[in-house]
């Protein structure tokens, strides 16, 4: 998914609230590197720790974009806003996974 903000930013730029007072596209560029960081940082044991509270930390950031996504979707068809509604609390569990990861990877030695 990290990829496809910068190669299609234009639906993550359409879901990010106005109400965040920043520029969109480098909030999806951002998000975008933060994903692939993550995901590479959880791959070396050295960093599992550190990525998987940053993978709990932007579970939680893009909340907001999962949320006004079921506001932009009123009009949309109902399996789309079913989807829009089933991700909400799909967070939760993912947000768990990190942190078991956290607390399953031990602090390495410098």
């Amino acid at each position: 998914m990290g990829v496809l903000h910068f190669v299609a930013p234009k639906p993550f730029d359409a879901i990010i609230p106005d109400e965040i007072p920043a520029d969109k596209r480098t909030l999806t560029y951002a998000s975008g590197a933060a994903e692939l960081t993550i995901g590479a940082g959880l791959l070396v044991p050295r960093t599992r720790r550190w990525s998987a509270a940053a993978a709990a930390a932007l579970f939680v950031a893009v909340f907001p974009a999962n949320v006004n996504t079921i506001r932009l979707w009123q009009n949309k068809p109902a399996w789309l806003k079913s989807l829009a509604w089933a991700r909400l609390p799909l967070q939760i569990p993912m947000v768990v996974a990190a942190i078991k990861v956290y607390r399953g990877s031990a602090p390495q030695e410098q």
